[in-house]
């Protein structure tokens, strides 16, 4: 504890001025740069860890926090942080399930559209020089009403995902780990299949899985090239789920007409990284859950976790191993 009786809590994101408030309430903050230089010996006082998701909290970090209480996750993924080496010395682990689900189903179909109907090349030009006057030939995208949508992953987001392509009467295929019951896949309106019929079939293929050591580079150049050629794959996942490397040749060489995603590996990429030069890729700075009301229920949560972490009562939303 610190002089003034709070906890210490190592932040590695910034904090909005009203959960700041609900945090100073019951703890003091430092940034997460004291791990490189612990000039105060900070390292061991420190009782909770607040991550977003950037810095690795493996066992190395976790030996060198010896009263930490609670790792708290400003998200739903948590593959950044070594929850079973975390388990292990006693430390919870809390995220927020729940809370990023409509707003990233959202930007999956806002990807898939600007994708589809070259919003983003359209709004380029739009400002260019070159368009001085209409010509229905140019730009002609593909139809995403009455297409095939392939879901990788049919969790809670995958889920939303659904909901919304029935909006725009697709047919959608899905894939997941385990497959959903007959009674779930009719009131999805889904129709389950196996990957490589997912990936040969589908007009989208949106990836909604999480990171795992057996999602990692699912998509590489085999289930590229299983796609349609004029295919379009979306990824608000996590980007070490697709090969990008492989990724760069397909947009290159033609295997699917052109993606869309969210999240790279690593994030963000080099400025001269090769994907960044493709015209037939949209890409966005990780806005899955970037909306103000998803943003303020996720800090929220997190914060609850935090409290409860640090009075060593159960976390409201705890990851388990």
């Amino acid at each position: 504890m610190t002089p003034s009786g709070r906890s210490l809590v190592l932040l590695d994101l910034p904090l909005p001025d009203f959960l700041a408030a609900q945090i100073d309430a019951f703890a003091e903050t430092r940034p997460w740069s004291v791990l490189r230089a612990d000039p105060h010996g900070d390292l061991a006082r420190i009782e909770g860890l607040y991550t977003y998701g950037h810095p690795r909290v493996d066992a190395a970090l976790l030996a060198r926090l010896p009263r930490l209480r609670v790792v708290s996750n400003f998200g739903v993924g948590v593959d950044h942080i070594d929850v079973r080496a975390a388990t292990a010395r006693g430390v919870p682990v809390g995220n927020t399930p729940g809370a990023v689900d409509g707003a990233t189903a959202d930007m999956t179909m806002a990807l898939l559209l600007a994708a589809a109907r070259n919003v983003v090349r359209g709004d380029r030009f739009a400002r260019g020089p070159e368009f001085t006057r209409y010509d229905p030939t140019l730009l002609l995208g593909a139809e995403v009403h009455g297409s095939t949508l392939g879901i990788i992953g049919l969790g809670r987001i995958g889920r939303q995902v659904a909901r919304r392509a029935r909006g725009f009467d697709m047919r959608i295929l899905y894939h997941s780990r385990k497959r959903r019951d007959a009674a779930a896949e009719a009131a999805l309106g889904v129709e389950y299949a196996p990957l490589d019929e997912l990936l040969s079939r589908s007009h989208f293929v949106s990836l909604n899985v999480p990171l795992t050591p057996e999602t990692r580079g699912l998509i590489g150049e085999r289930e590229l090239r299983l796609m349609r050629r004029d295919a379009i794959l979306v990824n608000v996942a996590r980007g070490a789920v697709v090969d990008h490397d492989a990724l760069c040749r397909a947009l290159r060489e033609g295997w699917i007409a052109g993606a869309a995603i969210d999240v790279t590996e690593p994030e963000p990429l080099p400025r001269d990284h090769p994907l960044l030069r493709h015209d037939n890729l949209v890409i966005a700075p990780h806005l899955g859950s970037a909306t103000l009301r998803t943003r303020a229920r996720m800090g929220e949560m997190a914060a609850a976790n935090l409290r409860a972490g640090l009075a060593r009562e159960p976390l409201p939303h705890a990851v388990t191993c």
